[in-house]
């Protein structure tokens, strides 16, 4: 039999035998050979063609026609899809060390994580013992030296590739993404996209990753040799699953570390299908590795002995937690923490473009977002048509089923956040503030009923002393403030612990660097914000970390420098030494 009969013959016996292949087909009318994945768009004997033709096509004919691998829904909420090797899920087995999924060997119970868009329990995950982390760790060391000796072209190959198998699956990523956080699916694909950004960035810039030559005198010279550190352990936050992880993994490997990744309990699925998305670009097994579990995980791959830097994003009580551990085991750390952004919008702004930058800066995510400007101050002489359009353009935005393409707002991640945000508007409420839209729980119907949907909400008459502009609310609120002068203004943004973020609003180009320069923040935009190119560094001031992200500046946070001196001539000791 030629092998396109035997191609064809294993299309038949999936396509006529098992009905649950066809969810996710879409048939072309009066060809079934010509069947198109609704992932990527190719035909079924295309997948044959490029998976068995060169992998187990047993094994993955087997695959196809498992009960594992109910249909795919036209609302994107699939259970299992197979797409160029890549397993995309919402079933375990959820950690994923040494190149495979797999069920933690000591489990400490189990994580009911929650689905935000319905409310409702999406899986069960299990908590990883120390013995777990131990093997997680053990991997990745064993592995270093493998990982770390490939030129930095090697490594940036496999990341471009990585990159590349993103963007071509990058709907159902986004669609996992939706899941894990409920934001919404426009939302989602912009951060599933920074992700392959992220690790195309750095492919391309692992070639680079290079020491220095500094000539001396007589000749003489030495060699700054600029080497990995190790085994990077990693704890991500559940506003980013993804991004956070993609943010840490793809500089550690493009230097030439490995890495283990807690993700947050709350957000287990993508960090899973990142590692899927490393080992089909060809990343070895081993170099990157995650476990699932809750505080007492990450605590023990931060105390973990092997473990040579520690990167975490999530909040100051747990980051000042991961910092002790760092000093205790003389780790390196890089924390990104919260933050209490503000915004400084001058009587000379664009109206339009300063409301626009202040949605932005206030609700994307459901404001589940470490750097927004929660702190909007206005100069009183515009402030009353500022909260005009900036309420009026808040009442539109449109609240409801994050799979829907036409909504702007998607669903807080569980129900103890929600309460806690709407505790922080009647605590402004109770303090003197006038809530000036939103606010409130927004119910939906049928399965997204069990979901915590809360209208974004605008507050006035806001003093700086308030809770709700004192503290990060870590939702969809923004404290709308006024002042008077330029020096006023920027005393009252610096009065604060964090120093994550700022913006400020002006036609003046001399007065936005100079305000721009006042603001005690390791992020500042003039006139737009809530952009994080990867080309730029990000991180805080004071409370809001140590250490930066993205950029070239991180490569500083991933490698050590070993400096090698060659004397070309004689030992010159002065008077020690005498004929």
């Amino acid at each position: 039999m030629s092998e396109g009969k035997k191609y064809n013959q294993r299309y038949r016996t999936i396509w006529e035998k098992d009905n649950r292949f066809k969810g996710w087909l879409q048939p072309v009318e009066g060809d079934k050979t010509q069947a198109r994945c609704r992932v990527c768009g190719t035909t079924l004997k295309a997948h044959l063609r490029s998976i068995i033709g060169h992998n187990d096509g047993k094994k993955h004919k087997k695959n196809m026609t498992s009960s594992r691998y109910p249909p795919v829904m036209a609302s994107g909420l699939s259970c299992r899809v197979f797409c160029r090797g890549i397993t995309l899920t919402v079933t375990g087995p959820w950690n994923y060390v040494a190149g495979k999924r797999c069920d933690p060997i000591d489990s400490l119970g189990f994580m009911k994580v929650t689905e935000p868009a319905t409310g409702q329990v999406m899986c069960e995950v299990p908590i990883s013992g120390p013995t777990e982390v131990d093997r997680a760790v053990a991997s990745a060391k064993n592995v270093f030296s493998t990982w770390s000796k490939l030129s930095g072209r090697e490594r940036g190959q496999k990341l471009l590739e990585a990159g590349r198998i993103i963007r071509e699956n990058l709907e159902n990523i986004s669609s996992l993404e939706v899941r894990d956080t409920g934001k919404p699916i426009w939302e989602a694909r912009v951060d599933i996209a920074s992700c392959a950004d992220a690790l195309e960035y750095y492919g391309g810039l692992a070639p680079a990753i290079v020491g220095q030559y500094v000539p001396l005198n007589g000749g003489s010279f030495a060699m700054v040799q600029r080497e990995p550190l190790g085994v990077i352990g990693g704890i991500g936050a559940w506003n980013f699953p993804m991004q956070t992880c993609v943010w840490k993994a793809a500089p550690a490997l493009a230097c030439g570390n490995t890495f283990v990744y807690k993700p947050s309990q709350f957000t287990p699925i993508t960090a899973v299908t990142l590692s899927e998305v490393l080992t089909q670009a060809g990343v070895p097994p081993g170099v990157f590795n995650v476990i699932q579990g809750e505080g007492e995980a990450g605590a023990k791959l931060c105390e973990h002995p092997d473990v040579a830097k520690l990167s975490f994003t999530g909040s100051v009580s747990t980051g000042t937690k991961v910092m002790a551990a760092g000093a205790k085991g003389i780790k390196s750390v890089t924390l990104e923490l919260g933050g209490k952004s503000p915004i400084i919008i001058f009587e000379d702004a664009d109206m339009k473009n300063a409301v626009k930058a202040t949605l932005m800066a206030n609700f994307l995510s459901q404001g589940q977002v470490c750097s927004n400007g929660t702190r909007v101050f206005v100069h009183r002489s515009i402030a009353s048509e500022f909260i005009k359009q900036l309420v009026g353009a808040t009442e539109k935005l449109k609240i409801g089923d994050p799979f829907a393409e036409d909504t702007t707002v998607g669903a807080t991640i569980h129900e103890d956040h929600a309460k806690k945000v709407l505790s922080y508007i009647a605590s402004a409420r109770k303090e003197g503030a006038t809530i000036l839209c939103g606010g409130e729980r927004v119910m939906q119907q049928g399965k997204l009923a069990g979901g915590w949907y809360l209208s974004p909400s605008v507050i006035g008459n806001c003093q700086d002393h308030m809770k709700v502009v004192k503290e990060e609310v870590f939702g969809s609120v923004a404290s709308v403030l006024e002042f008077d002068s330029e020096e006023e203004v920027v005393k009252r943004a610096n009065d604060t612990d964090f120093g994550l973020a700022g913006a400020v609003f002006t036609k003046d180009i001399q007065r936005g660097h100079r305000v721009a320069n006042a603001i005690e923040a390791g992020m500042v935009w003039i006139n737009t914000f809530n952009l994080y190119p990867t080309e730029i560094p990000f991180g805080g001031y004071k409370h809001s970390g140590i250490g930066r992200e993205n950029g070239l500046t991180v490569v500083d946070y991933f490698t050590q420098t070993r400096t090698v001196y060659v004397e070309m001539g004689d030992v010159d000791c002065g008077p020690l030494y005498q004929d």
